[in-house]
């Protein structure tokens, strides 16, 4: 099935994607307003702190709700001249909007709690401010299982992150109860020490969440198993000899674009290599959504296999050496070379490709040699 064919079906499937996380955002407004509102109320009754520290923590995750929706909808925007791959990437800018306010307001907790620690004063929980907060960690708990249970079906970081961050309110919500139990009982007044903790937490849970946007548009390693599968898709091709170089973009959760290169016969024509491309290009989109841009040719020159041979068996002997692919030797100009992959565990990089560029070109000294480094991906 070829790529054209498959459009309105990926369209179709987006298009129910971003209803989803809309839906589900929607929902998560109208519950943390809900809850702010009962938890803002009986906190000034009270006089306490940390249900009134709550409510702001549940009136921001109604915010984180709102970018999450005005995300999904920039990001549903249609390709235009300006940006020809689409908005997708915004989903990753407001996934890390909402760790930027969750992060907010576990300092603005902290600090609150900090200033609680020096000017303590005794709260005056009733009944039906222990049944709010108790309402509150359910509700919470809840919510953080619906919304991420729908962010994981669709790949949603917006949505994840405010999961996250939902379960963390439970858990602050619940370190209230515990606090307003203690003073009830045992006349201990460790509201805002409990808070303290409680906003160690949250505001780790916002470094966390800001790294894992900050690592989606930087451009992080994709999964091995993913690359793995679509070289492996590659190489079911009867014309394949192996597959190498494959790059991975992400212009948003659903739209992954790519490129690789393949080794192929000397004997092959254009026009079956032309073939050949379009069967790899349709095949890896159908089975994994990933359209292939360019696909390069390594040329498996079989009449120069010694050479190769002694070339590959001295490179393999150094340190951290993953990978040698690319080989290509032409006698009569005397010219030969091939891509090294070395492990970005090696400390010295550099210099361990440069002793491996000196022995080879030492130990055939006819050839010119033209050797890559190549980037592990």
């Amino acid at each position: 099935m070829s790529k054209e064919k498959n459009a309105p079906a990926l369209l179709d499937a987006q298009g129910a994607r971003n209803d989803e996380i809309v839906r589900a955002s929607v929902v998560g407004i109208a519950a943390n307003v809900v809850l702010a509102s009962f938890k803002a109320l009986m906190g000034l009754a009270v006089h306490s702190m940390a249900m009134v520290l709550d409510a702001v923590n549940s009136l921001s995750d109604a915010l984180s709700s709102v970018i999450t929706i005005a995300g999904t909808k920039l990001a549903a925007k249609k390709p235009d001249k300006k940006h020809p791959l689409g908005y997708g990437r915004i989903e990753y800018l407001t996934s890390m909007s909402i760790a930027a306010i969750v992060l907010y307001a576990g300092i603005t907790s902290f600090v609150e709690s900090f200033r609680g620690i020096l000017h303590p004063e005794p709260p005056q929980y009733s009944t039906a401010s222990l049944v709010v907060i108790a309402a509150a960690i359910a509700s919470k708990l809840l919510l953080g299982r619906y919304v991420k249970r729908v962010g994981e079906r669709v790949n949603s970081a917006s949505l994840t992150a405010s999961a996250t961050d939902a379960m963390f309110d439970a858990l602050l919500s619940a370190a209230v109860l515990a606090s307003a139990l203690l003073f009830l009982f045992a006349s201990v007044n460790a509201e805002a020490w409990v808070s303290i903790v409680i906003s160690g937490f949250i505001i780790k849970s916002g470094v966390e969440m800001l790294r894992e946007g900050a690592d989606e548009v930087l451009g992080k390693r994709f999964d091995p198993e993913m690359t793995r599968g679509i070289r492996q898709t590659i190489c079911k091709d009867e014309d394949v000899m192996g597959a190498y170089d494959l790059v991975l973009h992400s212009y948003g959760p659903e739209k992954l674009v790519g490129s690789v290169h393949v080794a192929v016969a000397d004997t092959m024509n254009a026009t079956q290599i032309d073939r050949m491309e379009r069967r790899i290009a349709d095949r890896v989109f159908a089975e994994h959504g990933v359209m292939l841009t360019g696909i390069g040719i390594y040329s498996n020159d079989w009449g120069c296999s010694d050479l190769r041979d002694q070339v590959l068996d001295l490179v393999r002997k150094h340190e951290g050496v993953l990978q040698i692919h690319g080989f290509f030797a032409d006698e009569e100009q005397k010219k030969a070379g091939f891509d090294l992959v070395l492990d970005y565990a090696l400390k010295n990089r550099q210099a361990i490709f440069k002793q491996i560029c000196d022995e080879v070109c030492a130990a055939f000294p006819d050839y010119t040699m033209q050797i890559t480094m190549d980037i592990d991906l």
